[in-house]
């Protein structure tokens, strides 16, 4: 348990120092989404995977961002 303490307060004074990361990841996340959509390569296509991910991080960033 103290291993995961120091870990987030390691994790949380990074982000704090760097407010846009989260949103940025995944707003590149998306945008990787829409390359695979313009030329589709197997599963990544039809999923959408990196579309979901990259909005849970974009919103994650942004809750984030606005807490630190």
């Amino acid at each position: 348990m103290v291993k995961f303490s120091s870990f987030l307060d390691r994790v949380s004074g990074f982000l704090a120092a760097r407010k846009g990361l989260l949103p940025l990841t995944g707003l590149v996340l998306i945008l990787v989404n829409l390359l695979f959509q313009v030329f589709p390569i197997g599963w990544l296509s039809t999923s959408h995977f990196f579309l979901h991910l990259g909005l849970i991080l974009a919103i994650l960033g942004f809750m984030l961002a606005w807490a630190l």
